[in-house]
């Protein structure tokens, strides 16, 4: 697998990525596979990747400034939406829908 891109390992501090002795971490799966989906889809060309930085600042700056609490994936997977649907790769109403599914566990993969 190829290093990441220096400009998605380094961004600025305001925006950069939670590190522990050097290493990326995540508190639930989602929050890899939000960071993956990200990287993958700059990677295959749907946006610059400063796009996406610049995004996520504008997203911590405002929730900061309102004082509204959110993790750094929940701003992180907020970022990744909008790029999604401003690129056309998803409808706000897909989108929603798609959260309704999953929040009623339709794709749960556990079986019970």
């Amino acid at each position: 697998m190829a290093a990441p891109d220096p400009r998605i390992t380094t961004m600025d501090e305001q925006v950069a990525l939670p590190r522990k002795n050097g290493e990326l971490v995540f508190e639930a799966p989602w929050e890899a596979r939000a960071f993956g989906l990200a990287v993958a889809l700059n990677e295959a060309g749907v946006y610059p990747w400063r796009d996406f930085s610049q995004i996520l600042a504008a997203e911590t700056a405002a929730l900061e400034q309102q004082g509204a609490p959110a993790s750094y994936y929940e701003r992180w997977l907020e970022t990744l939406e909008k790029l999604a649907i401003a690129r056309g790769l998803v409808s706000l109403d897909e989108l929603d829908a798609r959260t309704v599914e999953y929040a009623l566990n339709a794709h749960d993969e556990h079986e019970d």
